[in-house]
């Protein structure tokens, strides 16, 4: 689970990243996300609906999968956003782990969220051959 001061708190604070924020949307989720310089931190939100799966435990097996994620790159986040994933699909309940976090940094890195690992950003390592002496 994120920190406290990371969730969001009352209906109003969705109300206003739904009304003016953007959304980069793929096949089973999307995120919605608006800058917010009025905090020093992120703030995100999960929504599953009762139409995605009917039981409760598998909704809040979604949303703590997806709220990992989102706290294990917390320090890639590049400056305080407002952030909602809505979850379409049942079929993120079955995901394995690695897939749905693909899945997920894809999007917030599509969003300009999240900025590259600095392990990828440096880009492939070339191996540098002694040279031999004739």
């Amino acid at each position: 689970m994120i920190a406290r001061p990371n969730r969001f708190h009352g209906i109003n604070s969705l109300r206003h990243v739904y009304a003016r924020g953007q959304t980069v949307r793929a096949s089973l989720l999307s995120v919605r996300y608006l800058a917010n310089d009025r905090r020093s931190a992120y703030r995100a939100a999960v929504v599953v609906s009762r139409k995605v799966h009917k039981s409760a435990v598998v909704r809040n097996r979604i949303r703590r999968r997806i709220y990992e994620i989102i706290r294990r790159h917390a320090a890639e986040i590049t400056r305080p956003y407002d952030i909602v994933v809505t979850v379409f699909s049942e079929q993120v309940a079955e995901m394995d782990a690695n897939s749905l976090e693909a899945m997920v940094l894809g999007q917030l890195e599509k969003a300009e969220i999240i900025r590259e690992p600095a392990s990828a950003a440096k880009g492939p390592h070339a191996i540098v051959e002694p040279k031999e002496k004739p």
